[in-house]
């Protein structure tokens, strides 16, 4: 099933059940008002909002109506935890020239204040060196210290898109993960069939910035460490209580060919090839855009567009801002990922 949450002006919103192809919805009051009481009762609570989902896409649901992702907040806008695992280690490899860990990285990042899938980003400065890092998250049902991979993997609940902004300029860590970003679904893993396999997404992420598309990135290759590794190595010396929120990301594709999902490797990849990077970081007014799209070419998570906007950028420059950068996630070839000369992009 498909779960989102729309904004009613409280903190944790109005939970709804979306169709499978997003265009209809169905608020969830009638069994749970928010995603954290379903994830805390989930064995009871799961299989009403099944049976809903099922009606909605039957078409029966009497009280439908369209889904319109701009109203949504983060699927949980708020969690009980937030980790962020390097899963990926060809990032810490072009981007720090570091070696692979034997184990996962976790990072830990505040949770209480998730951004929706269209909420604007700000930050306080350019100079910040504002980047983002397109990723998945997993979330949890309560998962015992000590876990095993197998257990880790049977407590995922939920996956979502992720967009894990990043301040490179900023030092110490804890001032240089600011709130993650969320695309309006969230998808039980059964949702995805086939694609979802040993622990991973196995499906293409397309990745646009600033109007430049900087890839379609295969989101299971390279992935190190399936989401059952990662949230055993989370439980290792506590528990993980449900609607804990575990992300993975930035995702780094082994083949170049295939794009960038951060602009630390495009950076990176650059300066190998020309001797300095091209691609300046993040601008105000620049617009991050990230899908995930099925086999059958339906969008997964729905879409994720988000403005950065910092100090002195007043509302009518962000609306303006708004309608010119308006550069969809398919519409443009890949740019800016140094290869040979035959590869997208290679001298942008």
């Amino acid at each position: 099933m498909k779960l989102a949450t729309y904004k009613d002006g409280s903190r944790d919103g109005q939970l709804v059940v979306v169709s499978r192809d997003l265009s209809t919805a169905h608020f969830a009051n009638g069994i749970a008002g928010r995603l954290q009481l379903v994830l805390d009762d989930w064995n009871f609570l799961s299989p009403q909002l099944q049976d809903l989902y099922t009606t909605l896409n039957q078409g029966k649901a009497r009280h439908a109506f369209a889904f319109e992702p701009a109203k949504c907040m983060a699927p949980l806008p708020r969690a009980y935890g937030w980790l962020q695992a390097e899963a990926w280690p060809t990032l810490a490899q072009r981007v720090q020239g570091a070696e692979a860990p034997a184990e996962p990285v976790l990072l830990q990042g505040a949770s209480d204040d998730f951004l929706g899938p269209c909420d604007d980003a700000w930050f306080g400065s350019a100079a910040w060196q504002i980047d983002f890092g397109a990723g998945l998250a997993a979330i949890t049902g309560d998962v015992g210290m000590g876990a095993s991979a197998e257990q880790g993997l049977d407590g995922v609940r939920l996956l979502m898109l992720a967009n894990l902004w990043r301040l490179r300029g900023l030092a110490p860590l804890a001032h240089a993960l600011p709130a993650a970003a969320f695309a309006p679904v969230a998808v039980t893993p059964d949702e995805l069939g086939e694609a979802w396999a040993g622990g991973r997404v196995q499906l293409p992420l397309s990745v646009t910035a600033a109007g430049r598309k900087l890839g379609v990135c295969e989101a299971g290759a390279g992935m190190a460490w399936h989401f059952g590794q990662l949230i055993a190595q989370a439980a290792k010396t506590r528990n993980l209580r449900a609607g804990c929120v575990l992300g993975a990301g930035p995702l780094s594709d082994p083949d170049t060919r295939h794009g960038v999902a951060c602009l630390a490797e495009k950076r990176a990849l650059e300066a190998t090839q020309h001797g300095e990077p091209r691609s300046p970081w993040l601008q105000l007014g620049d617009t991050v855009k990230l899908e995930m799209k099925g086999r059958d070419g339906e969008t997964v998570f729905g879409p994720l567009a988000q403005r950065v906007t910092g100090p002195g950028m007043a509302a009518e420059e962000r609306d303006a801002d708004a309608g010119t950068d308006s550069v969809e996630a398919g519409d443009a070839a890949p740019a800016g990922v140094p290869s040979t000369d035959s590869a997208p992009g290679a001298d942008a």
